[in-house]
């Protein structure tokens, strides 16, 4: 009975010791846990560390950012492939859109400030048999001039945004966000000169933009080549009336009328307008010329200014001295007063 006793004892004092233990080991891991969480939450606030909260949404509970640098409705299959088919191959989407949380709005929950293409083709999968697909996000809290620094540095390598949809963004916000051109390209660290191309772009007329088939067409060199011929009224007119013309001809292979006309062609033609100066030639100011009796010509007369006349001899040709005198009279009495 003793030792049946000690036994329960025994059995007990093990039990209290392994709870103890195991509370003691909760408390450090609770204590880990709590230390490791303030931690994190004193570099958030002194800024080493960011946060980021991803979610999956619904995408038809986002829309576009009103300043978002892609044209949406330009979107489509073509141009989303390959984000289709690498979404439907991983099953989900990898990298998140960035948006904003929008306030006080019934009908959108987020604005997407990067990632056009992304919420189209999530929106496209769902539509398309694959409605277990949802839109990764990660919120941001933006002004918006971050809001479009931060969507250019996401685009600018991109090739699949056109020049003009960049164009019209950077004009859009220069006119929004900054005083000069200057302070705008040291904001984006990029040069004048680059910034301008995509500034001169955004100024071609709405004809010229318009006789394009596809706004995807239209690049900086083209602006380059357009420049000369908006810059005075009378070859700005007739660059708009070609450019009508072009139009005209483009919406007809929109249905099926006849073929579209190139962007290089459109440029050819716009450019066809302005004449190149004809460089100035020898023969040009040339008053007269004399052949010998053998058929070569053996001089010239050329104007030099307004009062001065240059003779020109070629004394190998075969002219006797009586056909060079005769030619020198004739000079004299025709143009000497």
């Amino acid at each position: 009975m003793a030792a049946g006793k000690n036994k329960t004892l025994f059995q007990d004092i093990v039990s209290d010791t392994k709870v103890k233990k195991e509370t003691h080991t909760e408390r450090k891991r609770t204590g880990s846990y709590l230390g490791s969480r303030e931690n994190s939450l004193a570099k958030m606030a002194t800024g080493e560390i960011v946060d980021k909260a991803q979610r999956l949404v619904d995408p038809d509970r986002c829309k576009m950012w009103e300043r978002h640098n892609r044209r949406y409705d330009l979107l489509n299959e073509q141009r989303c492939t390959d984000l289709i088919e690498g979404f439907k191959s991983q099953g989900k989407q990898e990298f998140p859109a960035i948006v904003r949380r929008l306030k006080d709005d019934p009908d959108y929950d987020y604005e997407v400030v990067c990632g056009a293409r992304r919420h189209w083709t999530v929106s496209w999968l769902r539509n398309n048999n694959y409605p277990q697909f949802k839109f990764l996000v990660e919120v941001r809290n933006l002004t918006d001039e971050e809001a479009f620094r931060l969507s250019d540095i996401e685009n600018r390598d991109k090739e699949d945004i056109s020049d003009y949809e960049r164009a019209q963004d950077y004009k859009s916000a220069l006119d929004a966000y900054y005083q000069t051109q200057k302070q705008m390209a040291e904001r984006l660290e990029v040069s004048e000169t680059w910034l301008s191309q995509y500034l001169d772009l955004a100024k071609l007329p709405t004809e010229v933009v318009e006789c394009y088939y596809s706004i995807t067409d239209i690049k900086t060199q083209h602006a380059r080549d357009l420049k000369p011929l908006m810059k005075d009224k009378r070859t700005l007119s007739k660059l708009i009336d070609e450019a009508k013309l072009i139009k005209l001809a483009q919406d007809a292979a929109r249905v099926g009328e006849g073929g579209a006309i190139s962007s290089q062609d459109v440029v050819k033609r716009l450019k066809a307008l302005v004449k190149p100066v004809k460089k100035a030639n020898k023969t040009d100011n040339v008053l007269a010329t004399y052949k010998a009796s053998n058929g070569h010509e053996f001089m010239s007369v050329t104007r030099k200014g307004k009062s001065e006349l240059q003779l020109s001899l070629k004394v190998n040709k075969g002219a006797s001295k009586k056909e060079i005198l005769e030619a020198c009279q004739e000079i004299i009495s025709s143009f000497v007063d």
